[in-house]
Parts: structure tokens; sequence; C-alpha cells
């Protein structure tokens, strides 16, 4: 195993142990590999992360061995690592998370093996009141990625009739999500209320979602419009979060007229740090469309008026 290098980070050192450490089988991506990819993708990754408590994946061993889920800060940071306190009420329990500042924050975390990076959908000035909501296209096993293009297609039209903009981006696996913008003043529940009344209108332009609760109820052909990846402490891939695939797949954002022809395996550490010279972070501009969701709470009352049922309920700690 080669020594250690160090990095020079903005204007910050990181030291990466076991640099040569293959991390992606497929085409031999190391540990050092890594650190150069999310410091080519640099704006773009701390733009996603800025401020947010982080859920942390970390493969010890490269992405062949066994994840980790890390909520708490790996030991051993350097005092200019940033943390957020969160709090698990139902456990009684908190956790100091990763709450990315600097692009050496990045880099750090991958010299702790860290992958994945999954921020929640608040901040650290008010981490109970989320500031994005996310769309999460998930297709059930035997549904296709023209699948997932399709209801793409439609939320973005419900997304244009309401004023909302919103930012696509590859899951990294075989899904699509779409982040907008909101302003900080709703809890966790309203804004997965909110989100379930949007994927209720999907549903109802588009026979191929599916919003059955439970999984095994719904069609293995059809997309779940996830309106959960909204609750507490539910996380999913950041944009430019590299996913824990032998390809080391990328959760990329996507511009709308792409997705009719882009494939979720082109992206990948090896192909996105060209993309992002050429093209920039194409969610440069998303922190300037905030999207009122109002609206949206006004459809769940109509169709809780209309129907008799609520969203169901969800332990949110």
């Amino acid at each position: 195993m080669a020594d250690a290098v160090e990095l020079e980070v903005g204007d910050r050192t990181v030291r990466l142990s076991s640099p040569d450490r293959v991390y992606f089988s497929a085409r031999g991506e190391t540990k050092l590999d890594l650190a150069h990819y999310y410091m080519a993708v640099g704006d773009g990754i701390v733009r996603a992360l800025r401020d947010r408590p982080c859920m942390l994946h970390r493969f010890p061993k490269g992405t062949d061995g066994d994840k980790v889920h890390q909520k708490r800060l790996p030991r051993g940071a350097p005092d200019w690592v940033p943390t957020v306190r969160v709090h698990f009420p139902r456990y009684h329990r908190h956790a100091d998370e990763l709450a990315v500042a600097h692009l050496a924050d990045v880099v750090w975390a991958v010299q702790m093996s860290t992958v994945e990076f999954h921020p929640w959908n608040s901040r650290a000035a008010d981490t109970e009141s989320p500031d994005e909501w996310r769309i999460d296209l998930d297709p059930m096993p035997d549904a296709t990625y023209a699948d997932v293009r399709r209801v793409a297609g439609v939320v973005r039209e419900v997304l244009d009739e309401l004023g909302a903009v919103g930012y696509p981006k590859t899951s990294g696996g075989k899904g699509l999500h779409v982040y907008v913008r909101i302003p900080p003043t709703h809890g966790f529940g309203e804004v997965r209320r909110a989100a379930h009344a949007f994927a209720v209108e999907v549903g109802r332009r588009c026979a191929l979602v599916d919003l059955n609760w439970w999984r095994k109820d719904r069609d293995p052909n059809s997309i779940f419009v996830d309106y959960n990846q909204n609750a507490r402490d539910h996380t999913i891939a950041c944009a430019y979060s590299v996913r824990g695939t032998p390809e080391g797949r990328v959760s990329a954002p996507l511009a709308w007229d792409e997705i009719d022809s882009a494939e979720p395996g082109d992206f990948t550490i090896a192909t996105m740090p060209a993309r992002f010279a050429e093209l920039g972070d194409l969610h440069a501009e998303i922190d300037d469309s905030v999207f009122d969701i109002a609206p949206l709470l006004g459809w769940a009352e109509r169709d809780a008026a209309d129907t008799g049922a609520e969203i169901p309920d969800l332990d949110e700690v």
C-alpha cells in the first residue's frame, strides 16, 4: 500500500492514507481518484451539502465491501470540520453530524472512507424547517428507465403549472430526483404532506404512478413518487455524490431536455469531471428559485375533503 499523500484543498491540507486502495472495481479507481473527483466538482458538491446535516455512507474496503451508515462525525476530525447537532426524540439521543462548509470537509470525509453523501433537506440554522422539497421517482422492479422518463415529463408539467422550478438529477441508480427550493417556514410533516399532494396529482395524470403505501402492494411495472423522502431524517444521495457501485456512478444534475436521451450509466467518476468543466454546476441557480408550498397544502386539504383519506402516518423522529 502506498504511503499517505497530502492534498491541498483551498487553504487547507488533507492527509489521505491508503491512496491506492481500489474503491471501484469496474475500472480500478482508487481512494485518491475519488478524492480527485470530488475536488473536480468542488463547487457543485459543496453547494449540494452546504450547512446540511449529512449522513455518510462509508466503504472502508471499497465498494465491493461492506457499507457503514454513519450519522455521527467519525472520530479524529480536524478542528476545522464543522458539525451540527440533530436530535432523535424517539430514542432520546442526538448526533453531531457533518455540515459541510468547505471542500476540504468533503475530502476529509473521503479520507474516512466516505463514498456517498446523504444530506438532510434542512440546514444547520434550523434543522426542523426544510428548505428543499424532494421529488423521488422510484421505479419498481419491472419498470424501465423509459417509464421513469415518462413520469418525469408529467412532473415537469405539474411544476410548470405551479410556477415551481425543479432541478432534476439522476439518482445514481435506476431512478430520478427533482429538487425544488422552498422557504424554511414549514415543518417536515407539512412538507411531506405537500409532497404527497403533488404525487397524487402526478398519479392522476399518469397511469404509471402507483402510490400504494406498501411496496408489496404496488404494481411491479410502476413508478412510486416517493413523498416519504421529505420526512424528518430521511436522506438521499445529493447532487454529485458518487454511489457505492463498482462503476462509481454519480448522482448527476441534468438539464430537463437531457432526460430523454441521458442514461444513468453515462455519469461516473470517470466522466463527470469533464462534464463539470464544460457545463459547470447545472444546479448553480437553485437558491434563486424559491417556491411556496401553500398551493400544495391546499391540494392536500381538497383531497382529504374529497376522499376522506389523509396521508398515511409516518413516525417522523
